[in-house]
């Protein structure tokens, strides 16, 4: 494995499942909006709020571009089929284990045992997302499977 494009590939992989998830939602296929949940972890102000969400974006995705290039490296092979696999499992921790969790960590998302005093401004995502849209798993999905894919074609072309 060359470890020195990961980083370059991370960043092109999470612009690429940016892209996606931005372009459904433009689209109105979901109304999640990745970088102004992120943002509002450090903003109130909506603006700002998504140009901070893109940047934690990006440094959260070179995280897992890291993951992504060891586990290739431990199986001396990187692939497009293989990055899709991982990106399966991504978006499955994803969606049943780090969005339901966010609410209780979020300072301006409500929760569902918020009562009538919250004054959250962020709805909680719920059982897969699904607060954001009846479509928002399958748009996840597709995007994950696009920053999978995309890392396992660049470093397999490495």
């Amino acid at each position: 494995m060359d470890w020195a494009g990961w980083a370059v590939f991370g960043l092109v992989a999470t612009s690429a499942l940016t892209a996606v998830m931005t372009s459904a939602q433009l689209a109105g296929l979901t109304r999640l909006d990745l970088p102004l949940v992120l943002g509002t972890l450090v903003t109130q102000d909506p603006d700002r709020a998504r140009f901070a969400g893109f940047l934690i974006h990006l440094v959260v995705g070179q995280a897992f571009a890291l993951g992504y290039a060891a586990v290739f490296a431990l199986l001396h092979q990187a692939t497009w089929w293989l990055g899709g696999l991982l990106g399966l499992l991504h978006v499955t921790v994803a969606l049943t284990v780090l969005l339901p969790l966010l609410p209780g960590v979020h300072p301006r998302m409500a929760s569902h045992r918020a009562g009538p005093e919250s004054t959250a401004v962020l709805e909680p995502p719920g059982v897969l997302a699904l607060n954001y849209g009846i479509q928002t798993p399958a748009v996840a999905i597709a995007a994950h499977l696009v920053y999978g894919i995309v890392l396992g074609l660049l470093l397999e072309a490495r």
